[in-house]
């Protein structure tokens, strides 16, 4: 299969060009359903493009919308972060600084001593 240097050279090539469209290909299709401004008839249009004519439609469609593709990846892994941020924040609870600040609350009240005041400190520390 593979006789010459050359054979090897032009294999190699095309390999890279077919694994490059495939991810050229996968940010197309996703931009294409992440977009909410385009209608649905556009959509099917590119989809259909981009199966019958690949390589010259994805070149095109990175030329007219690829402003935008930048754009709507920035805002879902933006919104993203916020999430995975949220999530964090409502998953760890208060801080130590927050713990100790009631568990002084709670030993001014008189709810609890010193000694359990200090192991509640301690917790919190850890």
């Amino acid at each position: 299969m593979l006789d010459s240097f050359w054979d090897l050279l032009w294999y190699t090539l095309i390999v890279f060009a077919f694994v490059a469209y495939l991810l050229i290909l996968f940010q197309i299709v996703g931009d294409l359903f992440r977009d909410r401004t385009m209608s649905a008839f556009a959509r099917i249009l590119w989809l259909i493009f981009l199966i019958v004519v690949p390589y010259l439609t994805a070149f095109l469609y990175i030329l007219v919308r690829g402003r935008g593709i930048g754009e709507r990846q920035a805002a879902a892994h933006n919104a993203a972060r916020t999430a995975t941020d949220q999530y964090i924040k409502d998953v760890a609870g208060a801080s130590p600084a927050a713990q100790i600040a009631e568990a002084r609350a709670l030993l001014d009240a008189g709810t609890i001593n010193t000694a359990e005041y200090d192991t509640l400190k301690a917790k919190a520390l850890r």
